[in-house]
């Protein structure tokens, strides 16, 4: 290994998930960093990949989003960046390699388990029917985000099933003092988003096809909000695993966990039906 910038993939919980390159390249390096705002593991597993790797420090979005101290230190150092699940998943990260090529640092990718590898297959959904994915946001500043709910409404208008992550800091400042988004939260955000969408929709154009068809699907899963079927999705990848499938209505009374994710099914087949059977109470 030579001085430069590593972007590592460590997988959705655990050490036990990592690679060996992994797990090599994060032990060889100078330095080590833990992303911790764009997704986290639990503190014991944190505890014990640095009992195998060497010291960890946790940074969070400044230290990400304004990379020069990073940079400074990769031009003699071998700077290992810990992501949790695959190092290239989020913008922020493809931002991160990009402005690293542009100022002349070396930047090395090792992949790593994704939470979009893990619960298709998991859920018994075809990947192949998968639409757009989306994020449910805390209502930052009483500011409430429609664009998830308008993303789900188009994909389920074609037959297609939705990814939903859930938010982990209440805030938007990625600076710490997270709290993931919980089945309760979630709920709420539905029905917020719900309200505030069907008040919108009699506002949208239709001056097109496509524009129609967000108009008419936007209507439609407002009408019933509470019906709409959601695949509740905890601790992927790890021993505490759990899968639910119920809808908006019961969403609230599930159990919590560490970090969930949701799916919004469509139409489903008859494999894929019956493979949603195993998760409903």
């Amino acid at each position: 290994m030579a001085a430069g910038l590593y972007l590592i993939g460590i997988g959705p919980g655990g050490i036990a998930g990592m690679t060996r390159e992994a797990i090599s390249v994060a032990k060889s390096a100078d330095i080590r960093r833990y992303e911790a705002y764009t997704a986290l593991w639990e503190e014991g597993a944190i505890a014990e990949l640095e009992e195998e790797i060497g010291e960890i420090v946790r940074v969070m979005r400044p230290e990400i989003e304004e990379p020069d101290g990073l940079f400074r230190l990769a031009t003699t150092s071998k700077v290992a960046i810990l992501v949790v699940g695959d190092p290239l998943q989020a913008t922020t990260h493809v931002d991160l390699q990009l402005r690293a090529i542009e100022a002349g640092v070396a930047c090395h990718i090792v992949h790593g388990i994704s939470i979009t590898g893990i619960v298709t297959g998991a859920v018994g959904l075809s990947n192949y029917r998968f639409g757009r994915q989306t994020t449910l946001t805390y209502p930052y500043g009483g500011w409430v985000a429609t664009s998830p709910l308008e993303v789900i409404a188009l994909n389920r208008s074609q037959g297609l099933h939705t990814l939903v992550l859930l938010d982990l800091d209440p805030t938007g400042a990625g600076v710490g003092e997270q709290k993931p988004m919980q089945p309760l939260d979630a709920a709420e955000a539905f029905r917020t988003m719900a309200s505030k969408l069907e008040a919108e929709v009699k506002h949208m154009p239709l001056d097109s096809t496509l524009e129609r068809l967000k108009a008419e699907s936007a209507r439609e899963i407002c009408e019933d909000i509470e019906l709409l079927p959601v695949v509740l999705c905890t601790d992927m990848g790890t021993p505490d695993q759990r899968v639910l499938s119920c809808s908006v209505s019961t969403l609230g009374d599930a159990q919590e966990g560490r970090l969930h994710c949701l799916i919004i099914p469509a139409n489903t087949s008859e494999i894929e039906n019956e493979a949603l059977q195993r998760w409903s109470k």
